[in-house]
């Protein structure tokens, strides 16, 4: 029976997959330190095949490079022998809800995840730390020693001599930043979808350096936009106001043509003017009035008040000019009879716009007759998309209606009505517990902005004050979409100092926790929509194997003995069965079920109420016999594991796969 290997993917093997896949000439078998058979590259074999545009030696070229890059590489692709478990007491809604919460270092998070969301993360938003080496809670002054610095990049000799006379030294404030940023981003990608995309919040100080970064880990040809956010809390530092900051945009495919959109500024407004004047049923006329002064009043651009004509739906629409565009040459030309006069209207000099059977499908004109004519208050005739004057001498014009343009493309520069620091405020009895959170509003922009569908994913691996978690079901809830959240939050110590720890956290983590808590119950008393608000709260931990599980040549024979289980004594069988989910890939947040069968515990995750068509059913108890193996074989599971000391006899053991041959064949049968 095939073993489970307990920890992440190693992405550097996956690496030479690939490679071997394009060159299997260039790929060869090495034994690593702990005598174990991997593949390598033949790099000089690989130069050959790649002859016509290789690089060699120390010729210039256009990089980013600084000291630590590799090492964040080799970081990057390495695994760790490491587990999420679950803390139910932590959890909300832990049975029901499909989102996720993680309590623990975000490189270590993205590598656990790399095969359970591979390719399946619709979009990442982060704000990761600015590194302006200000004294905030999350600590982001990534500065290296400057003596370290030099040397790691040849400035200094061993024996500390300088070795440049104009020292680098301003890159000490960037190596040990660039190194953070770097293998968090490299994994990040890898969990994108195709058709999804990641924002980065940043300022100053890093965004030359990021965009470099970005630009090299999704290349350069998938960078949309660097948006400028007008943040309105001036920071005068340098002898300017500065009250901007950046949001980098890239996406996993530049040929998926993506398009970023945004609802046009005010429409909250309008559409809460509109309701109400269709409440009290106030005339058509009287009601446009109202509506231009609400124009008048917020001083909206013609992108809006170019609708300003409501239909009886008291639904906005705008006139839309039907001559031929084009100087140059000549439109369609056709007659149009006027569908009251039954008179030929004035043609456009240049001809018109559409052709003659687009004009009528727009007109609803069938036969020779018009089927839905509208007489206005003013004597104009609305003849489904198409608006006539009230008589033939005026050209027609094609109808839109606000409701079709709404939205426009995402503008480069944003600004919100929203604080975020009040939001947080209001939510903890007006306490300031985060240094400038960001509001949801800007989140929500980002959102909405994409294409989502009902069970695509939000990652945010820089939780800080759960603003993204937020922003992701106060969307819902407007929307109705399903919308699914993970977000990762190391459990930093909160300083002694800080009004926070004084009335109880902790740790930055606590604070998150708590935060989308108060969010999700705010959510939760507008009946409006049913929102999931839970999560499942996760944190990561040591494997729950010993060491001898994975070195088992490096144990001596008092080892062996002293660890005759290889699992770790303090943990549970909901840990084993998340660490066994996360190795075989399967979603974190399916349903799970438990059972006792023959007197033993039996987990199933994602089965129906009789426990058939289950992704995964597990058994972790001891002594498990034949008849309990059968059983489980019946219902046809996709994936079976149990513990490998946990069976009866040795002969049990032997007739699993057996067993699982003549029962159930589609079962993939492994054990930890």
């Amino acid at each position: 029976m095939d073993k489970l290997k307990m920890h992440s993917p190693d992405l550097s093997q996956a690496n030479i997959e690939k490679i071997q896949s394009l060159f299997p000439n260039c790929v060869t078998e090495v034994k690593g330190e702990n005598g174990e058979i991997n593949l390598a590259v033949d790099f000089d074999l690989l130069k050959q095949e790649l002859s016509d545009s290789i690089i060699e030696g120390p010729q210039e070229r256009y990089q980013l490079n600084w000291p630590g890059k590799r090492e964040a590489l080799l970081t990057a692709n390495a695994p760790i022998a490491k587990t999420l478990r679950p803390n139910l007491d932590k959890s909300s809604n832990f049975e029901t809800t499909e989102n996720i919460f993680i309590e623990g270092d975000n490189l270590e998070a993205l590598k656990l995840l790399q095969e359970t969301y591979l390719g399946k993360i619709k979009m990442i938003y982060i704000d990761p730390p600015y590194n302006t080496g200000s004294d905030l809670i999350y600590e982001d002054c990534f500065a290296s020693d400057l003596d370290k610095y030099l040397l790691e990049s040849n400035q200094l000799d061993v024996s500390g001599n300088k070795l440049s006379t104009n020292p680098e030294s301003n890159g000490r404030f960037h190596s040990d930043w660039l190194n953070m940023i770097y293998s968090r981003l490299k994994l990040a990608r890898n969990l994108l979808m195709d058709t999804g995309a990641i924002f980065i919040s940043i300022g100053n100080d890093e965004v030359t350096n990021l965009k470099k970064v970005c630009d090299e880990i999704f290349g350069e040809k998938n960078f949309i936009e660097s948006i400028t956010w007008n943040k309105r809390i001036p920071k005068n530092d340098k002898g300017v106001g500065n009250i901007h900051e950046y949001i980098l945009i890239y996406v996993k495919d530049a040929s998926q043509n993506l398009e970023f959109t945004m609802r046009k500024d005010g429409l909250d407004d309008i559409y809460t003017l509109l309701a109400q004047l269709k409440k009290k049923n106030v005339p058509i006329q009287e009601a446009e009035s109202q509506v231009k002064k609400l124009y008048k009043k917020n001083g909206y651009d013609r992108g809006i008040t170019l609708y300003n004509s409501l239909d009886k739906d008291y639904k906005l629409w705008g006139k839309i000019n039907m001559s031929w565009p084009n100087a140059n040459t000549f439109g369609p030309d056709y007659t149009v009879l006027h569908p009251l006069t039954k008179k030929p209207v004035k043609m456009p000099d240049r001809g018109w716009r559409w052709k003659e059977d687009t004009f009528n499908e727009a007109a609803k004109l069938e036969d020779g007759e018009y089927k839905n004519i509208e007489i206005l208050h003013d004597g104009s005739v609305l003849c489904h998309k198409i608006w006539f004057a009230r008589d033939e001498g005026t050209q027609p014009s094609s109808v839109t209606y606000l409701d079709e343009v709404n939205t426009f493309l995402l503008r480069s520069i944003l600004s919100t009505k929203s604080d975020g620091g009040i939001e947080v405020e209001k939510l903890f009895e007006g306490k300031s517990y985060f240094s400038y959170p960001k509001p949801t509003s800007l989140i929500k922009t980002f959102i909405s902005s994409m294409n989502f569908q009902s069970n695509d994913i939000v990652m945010d691996f820089f939780a800080g004050s759960g603003t993204t978690a937020d922003a992701v079901m106060q969307v819902n809830q407007e929307d109705g979409l399903n919308r699914k959240f993970i977000v990762v939050q190391v459990n930093e110590p909160i300083s002694e100092k800080d009004t926070a720890f004084k009335v109880g956290y902790k740790y930055i983590s606590e604070l998150t926790r708590d935060r989308i808590v108060r969010a999700g119950q705010k959510i939760t008393l507008d009946t409006k929509r049913i929102v999931d608000t839970g999560f499942r709260y996760l944190k990561i931990d040591s494997s729950n194997m010993t060491d001898v599980f994975y070195s088992p040549d490096q144990a001596n024979q008092a080892d062996m003995f002293a660890q005759v289980q290889n699992i770790k004594e303090d943990r549970t069988d909901e840990d084993l069965l998340f660490q066994v989910l996360l190795d075989w890939g399967v979603g974190l947040t399916l349903p799970i079920s438990k059972q006792q069968i023959s007197s033993r515990d039996v987990f199933f995750v994602n089965a129906d109420e009789t426990g058939e068509s289950a992704d995964l059913i597990a058994c972790f108890a001891s002594d498990i016999s034949n008849e309990l193996i059968k059983t489980i074989a019946e219902k046809q599971p996709l994936r079976v594991v149990f513990r490998d000391d946990g069976f009866a006899t040795d002969a049990v053991k032997i007739n699993v796969e057996q067993i699982f041959k003549q029962i159930s064949p589609i079962t993939d049968v492994k054990s930890i």
